[in-house]
């Protein structure tokens, strides 16, 4: 009876065993089905930033609304007045009512039916869509420089994102060799070849590289974040990355070419520019509001049962107001955008003048550390590592090689990413990133 109750009560035991991993491979299988792969992160180049910032930025897209607005105001300076219509009735007996016949209204009363328009004289019309087309003109160089400007800040940032995302290579890359010297050093204490003191001083050492790296994640992500608002927030995603390289790439420029060219291309310059010519368009407007209007005015009479018109002119007689006080206000218009323009391009030279000097001066920076600094402290730091491993050096001498290296690799990298900035702000400064 008792092998019988086993054998029964095994078998059902076993059918819900399979059920059971049978449900539970069905749910695995959906839910692995349900996994798809995780994306792999943006990776934006730097003109890639640069045509997304142009076109995504926010504060450059309400900038280029007031183009449009420009254009809209063109539209109502171009308007000619409305027509007025006039319509009058008089004599209506409304306090006589029994004589509202039709013979008094035909004999008596008075009806009056016109239009009257106002004939604009000295061009106005013309010289305010010329003075309205003006300044559309100088706001669209206006938002050119700001698209200038923003590209400028753009590169900066992007090269501040490379920057520091070679600091945080380099940091990973010390952090583990010196953690390789950290496990000789613990060997080396173990055999009795290094004093525990020697020991502390390279664990100490450590938290030097440690302390690097975390210091070089925190300023990637601060400059990818910044980076990031400029593009537009919305138009990359959280983890995108910035591709590309710090590197050195001479340029041979000539400084006059560059100045000659920053005149024609900046388009603060050309904004400028275009300043004085709306002052002069608004100059002209002036005159033309000089002018006083006529007034036509044609109306239908009916009185004592004739059908009869009447023609009605009137202008002001420019007696006092010629408009003489906005007249002289804008002829010293003229004279400021004339120097305002003049000082832009004093403004454009300096700023080609400056910049030029920094990329040269930066340039000599890079080939000083290419010339064998950088190749010294590689050898010098290589070498005291190979001494010191081996006993024939001191802990202090090998720290300190360690310390030079260290140095002399973050301040190249800064050189490098201080030349690129630097040659940015030549192409900001002549205002096309197509330098000759």
């Amino acid at each position: 009876m008792h092998t019988k109750f086993r054998a029964r009560t095994a078998r059902p035991l076993i059918i819900l065993g399979i059920f059971v991993l049978f449900a539970a491979g069905q749910a695995a299988a959906q839910a692995g089905a349900q996994v798809t792969p995780q994306n792999p992160p943006a990776r934006v180049t730097l003109d890639g930033a640069i045509d997304l910032a142009l076109k995504h930025n926010h504060s450059l897209q309400a900038a280029r609304t007031t183009i449009l607005q420009n254009q809209a105001e063109e539209i109502t300076a171009n308007l000619r007045p409305n027509p007025v219509g006039l319509v009058d009735e008089q004599y209506m007996p409304f306090f006589s009512p029994q004589a509202f016949t039709s013979d008094y209204i035909d004999q008596s009363a008075v009806y009056d039916l016109g239009f009257s328009y106002l004939i604009e004289r000295g061009q106005k019309r013309q010289r305010r869509l010329e003075a309205a087309k003006d300044q559309t003109a100088v706001t669209s160089a206006e938002v050119g420089d700001n698209e200038r400007t923003l590209t400028f800040n753009v590169a900066s940032l992007f090269i501040a994102a490379l920057l520091a995302q070679s600091n945080v290579e380099l940091a990973d890359t010390d952090l583990k060799s010196f953690q390789q010297t950290v496990e000789i050093g613990e060997e080396q204490t173990k055999a009795g070849s290094m004093s525990e003191r020697d020991l502390l001083k390279i664990k100490l050492q450590l938290l030097q590289f440690q302390t690097d790296v975390s210091a070089a994640k925190l300023a990637r992500v601060q400059a990818m974040a910044s980076l990031r608002q400029l593009l537009g927030y919305e138009s990359v995603p959280e983890n995108y990355e910035v591709v590309g390289d710090l590197e050195y790439k001479p340029v041979s420029l000539g400084k006059d070419d560059l100045k000659a060219l920053a005149l024609r291309q900046r388009p603060d310059v050309r904004a400028a520019q275009l300043g004085v010519t709306s002052a002069e368009g608004q100059f002209k407007l002036a005159k033309a509001n000089g002018k006083k209007d006529l007034g036509v005015t044609f109306t239908y009479n009916h009185l004592g049962g004739v059908n009869a018109g009447s023609l009605f002119f009137n202008i002001q007689l420019p007696i006092f107001d010629r408009n003489q006080g906005e007249i002289a206000r804008t002829q010293y218009a003229i004279a400021q955008s004339q120097e305002l323009s003049s000082e832009q391009a004093s403004i454009a030279l300096t700023d080609v003048e400056n910049s030029y000097e920094a990329l040269r001066t930066n340039d000599e920076v890079v080939r000083l550390y290419q010339s064998g600094y950088l190749k010294d402290s590689q050898d010098s730091r290589d070498i005291s590592q190979y001494a010191y491993q081996r006993g024939a050096a001191s802990l202090l001498d090998f720290l300190d090689a360690e310390r030079s290296y260290r140095a002399t690799q973050l301040a190249y990298r800064q050189a490098l990413a201080s030349y690129m900035v630097s040659l940015e702000q030549l192409r900001q400064a002549v205002g096309t990133r197509s330098l000759p």
